[in-house]
């Protein structure tokens, strides 16, 4: 399939060369999503959101309740996942989770679609699927900001020959059920996280209508910039706070801020 997009000449840094330290921060989901984690190990991870205005806090479901009280009057968002990291659970029960966390104080919520109907390009599935958990999102919380993963390693690898075709249909699915982000990947998948080319697809065919959020593989300042340059509006990640250190570094080398 021909792209749509051009990448001739693509330049990692091309517009965001003056984007400072809190502009990168208020792009920023910091994420701690191990099964294993731990009371303590999410108490970090709130304070260091606070300490750096992060756009949000992502965590388990478990742990909704509990960041959203530590987190009122910050600033900064409690956010939360549904259907982790598979997307395989019915969608009655995604939107049973989804109403649970909100209810708890969940700001936003991160959506795992069921991958079969976007591999298969069944965007009439793929739609009901998300319009069913919207309802009952917004029937809880008119003003939740939902954002749906839909894995794209995986479509890309698996839909070979069709990969632009895949994220166009599944940006079309979360446009047209009322979610307001596309987002490449949980981190948990084996066939890997964001790509600068798929971040494009998504920016592209997006069109305005939604937004953009990068995660998987995002460790350092230079990945950060390429997904922002790329059309990322958000970045999840866990490593937020050494690329923040890592920007400063660069920072203070060049006696400026920015980069």
């Amino acid at each position: 399939m021909k792209s749509l997009v051009s990448w001739t000449g693509f330049n990692a840094g091309e517009g965001i060369s003056t984007m400072n330290a809190s502009e990168l921060a208020a792009k920023i989901d910091h994420t701690i999503l191990k099964p294993e984690a731990s009371a303590a190990e999410v108490d970090k991870v709130i304070a260091e959101a606070i300490t750096h205005r992060f756009a949000s806090v992502c965590i388990s479901p478990p742990f909704v309740a509990h960041t959203s009280a530590k987190l009122k009057g910050s600033g900064v968002k409690t956010c939360t996942v549904i259907g982790f990291p598979n997307g395989t659970h019915k969608a009655t029960i995604k939107a049973i989770e989804a109403t649970s966390t909100i209810k708890e104080g969940a700001e936003e919520i991160d959506i795992v679609a069921y991958l079969p109907h976007l591999l298969r390009l069944d965007l009439d599935a793929a739609r009901g699927e998300l319009i069913e958990i919207v309802r009952a999102a917004r029937a809880t919380r008119s003003d939740v900001i939902i954002k749906v993963i839909v894995e794209s390693a995986a479509l890309t690898s698996i839909n070979k020959g069709r990969e632009e075709e895949t994220i166009k249909l599944a940006c079309r699915a979360v446009i047209e059920s009322g979610c307001d982000f596309i987002k490449t990947s949980t981190g948990f998948h084996p066939a890997g996280g964001a790509d600068e080319r798929v971040v494009r697809w998504m920016d592209h065919y997006g069109a305005g209508a939604i937004k953009v959020k990068a995660s998987g593989g995002i460790r350092d300042l230079r990945t950060a910039r390429l997904m922002v340059a790329a059309g990322a509006d958000r970045l999840g990640m866990s490593a937020g706070v050494s690329v923040m250190n890592e920007l400063g570094g660069q920072d203070s080398d060049a006696g400026a801020p920015g980069y």
